[in-house]
């Protein structure tokens, strides 16, 4: 396990993206199946049009099942600060504490969707800045009693800083082809004295590619063949010994996957979960 965090190795947990895809019933069906097979965490993807509002999503979720919920993740240059914090705490209150909120600085092209929506398009810096604001607006509204968690998407090392001043979980942020060895580097740079959760997501599970997290082109005989963090192979078995090795070598204990391996994935989630 690598010094980023204090304390013992943490116990595994698991997250789903489970994007609105279908009609509400199958939707809905599919959040029961996720709690049910024993995962910590729905999320849902910030795509607007492509999906529903996840705010609007995940309070529904919640109310369907007994399950925890998140965004995976806003994206900060969509919405003003104060926007994003009073949804984030809305979803704290009403789930009565089953919220995290994961924010990241803006997903690859996004400056593209921000001109099409006539919205500015910030400096990468200022993307950050505008997180840091967020979640300062968030800690406001949660005042001293309480406490929304806050995941953050990171790639650089600036946004790596800034999640370990201000974040709760760190998710670390990949291009499907980014090299096994870089992951690990960017892994093993990053330091806080704070007790921090690591993570991870995984859009491909053998030759399937989950949306939203992976473009649907995505070459997954490569991705296998390069050993890569993007790729579990599908067989449960063989993917909770990946995941093990990963948690030893990298210290990351919090995995997420796509909403069409979760029920794949019951077994492996059943084996390591809390443990």
């Amino acid at each position: 396990m690598t010094a980023t965090t204090s304390g013992p190795t943490r116990p595994f947990r698991f997250g789903i993206v489970a994007p609105f895809l279908s009609d509400q019933p199958t939707w809905r069906e599919q959040v029961r199946r996720i709690a049910d097979h024993g995962y910590s965490t729905v999320l849902m993807p910030d795509f607007p049009q492509l999906q529903p509002s996840p705010a609007v999503a995940l309070a529904v979720a919640a109310t369907v099942a007994d399950v925890r919920v998140g965004t995976w993740v806003y994206a900060a240059p969509l919405r003003p600060p104060w926007l994003t914090a009073w949804e984030a705490h809305s979803l704290t209150v009403l789930t009565q504490g089953r919220f995290e909120m994961g924010i990241g600085a803006g997903r690859p092209g996004i400056e593209d969707e921000l001109r099409d929506r006539g919205l500015p398009v910030p400096s990468p810096g200022q993307r950050l800045d505008l997180v840091r604001e967020t979640v300062a607006a968030l800690r406001e509204l949660d005042g001293e009693q309480g406490h929304t968690p806050v995941a953050m998407a990171v790639m650089g090392a600036k946004a790596s800083a800034l999640a370990a001043d201000i974040a709760d979980t760190v998710t670390f942020a990949m291009t499907p082809d980014e090299p096994r060895t870089a992951v690990e580097q960017r892994v093993r740079e990053f330091h806080t004295s704070r007790d921090v959760e690591l993570s991870m997501h995984i859009p491909v599970v053998g030759n399937i590619v989950s949306p939203f997290m992976a473009p649907p082109d995505t070459d997954t005989a490569a991705l296998r063949a390069a050993d890569s963090f993007a790729y579990l192979p599908p067989a449960p078995s063989a993917a909770a010994d990946e995941l093990r090795r990963r948690r030893d070598e990298t210290g990351v204990s919090y995995f997420v996957f796509g909403a069409n391996v979760a029920d794949t994935f019951a077994p492996l989630v059943a084996e390591l979960a809390g443990r």
